[in-house]
């Protein structure tokens, strides 16, 4: 009885030891991915910035500038590209909408973000766009990969259009939660005038005519989750200027907006609540599940091998064989 109990034991043993690697290796990256439905809201302010008076092209001081950004999953779009891609793929219908001191808007700026769902690299596919302009993103946005590593990622500028290195800098601490935290800067930059402007009657192509340009540099800052990859906050120091022709008469250039922008702090504290609960989820199958079940199966190992040591231990002397009585002779 007890070799069979140590024969059984030992088959869970080995299953389990098995089961470690696979949970890690081959579950973790099938199972873990961003869903589809995904929706998420951040709100970020510039307090006291220079912004751009549209009416009289002048800039000045304001109290503040607030910045809301939304991603919002699209679940069709992200059904029809799966087909044709092969891959589990996420579709963000992203809006960075620009208000002023007054309520009223400064600007906004639609993006449709595609990606893998499970490595976020980008999904190149028709609807990739930014603000109604078709683009091909290469690298990250707004999220890094599930398991973050200490190295710089290449990560794409919306507003430029470009891609640029995004740099580790270190490992700390913030409110709680070990980050990474990554550094970029995008150095001037011709770019593009949002299509959607305050005044009536200025657009991208009317002030084309006037041989005016915009131009662009910031430096953005991230403290990113390592485990799941999401940022828990993030700021930009930004500085947007009109440039040269006859719009700014005859000045060579006029600040358009100029101001740190940082995470509200409400937002703060709901993003680094939802990204502590997502790290369990993933911690779960990367570390606590994979552990646990290589524990168990050195300890059913173990108790497999007492089983079968007990079973093989020796009793006492055996006795002697019987003898045969002699034949008596008469």
């Amino acid at each position: 009885m007890r070799r069979k109990a140590s024969l059984i034991l030992l088959a869970l043993a080995v299953f389990c030891t098995a089961l470690s690697p696979l949970m890690r290796w081959y579950v973790f990256p099938r199972l873990a991915k961003i869903p589809a439905d995904q929706y998420q809201t951040a709100v970020l302010e510039a307090k006291n910035p220079t912004l751009l008076d549209y009416g009289s092209l002048q800039a000045k001081k304001v109290s503040k500038v607030t910045v809301v950004q939304t991603l919002k999953g699209n679940v069709e779009e992200s059904d029809k590209i799966e087909k044709s891609a092969g891959r589990d793929v996420v579709v963000w219908d992203a809006l960075s909408y620009i208000v002023g001191p007054d309520g009223e808007m400064v600007s906004k700026v639609p993006e449709r973000y595609i990606f893998d769902a499970h490595s976020q690299e980008p999904v190149h596919a028709t609807g990739e766009m930014v603000d109604g302009d078709q683009v091909k993103r290469e690298g990250i946005e707004f999220k890094w990969p599930f398991l973050t590593e200490k190295r710089d990622y290449e990560y794409y500028d919306a507003q430029a259009r470009v891609t640029r290195p995004i740099h580790y800098k270190g490992t700390t601490t913030f409110r709680g939660v070990k980050v990474y935290y990554f550094e970029q800067t995008i150095p001037w930059t011709k770019v593009p005038l949002p299509k959607s402007m305050p005044v009536k009657g200025i657009t991208p192509e009317s002030v084309a005519k006037t041989g005016t340009t915009r131009w662009y540099t910031t430096v953005r800052k991230f403290w990113v989750e390592p485990t799941t990859g999401a940022p828990v906050y993030g700021e930009e120091i930004q500085n947007n200027e009109l440039r040269g022709g006859t719009l700014l008469g005859g000045r060579d250039k006029v600040t358009v907006f100029k101001g740190h922008v940082k995470m509200r702090e409400d937002y703060i504290r709901s993003t680094v609540d939802l990204v502590n609960s997502n790290r369990v989820l993933v911690l779960l199958l990367t570390s606590y599940l994979p552990w646990g079940f290589l524990t168990l199966g050195v300890l059913l190992l173990a108790l497999a091998l007492w089983l079968e040591a007990r079973g093989r231990r020796p009793g006492g002397p055996e006795p002697e064989p019987a003898r045969e009585p002699e034949p008596v002779i008469a």
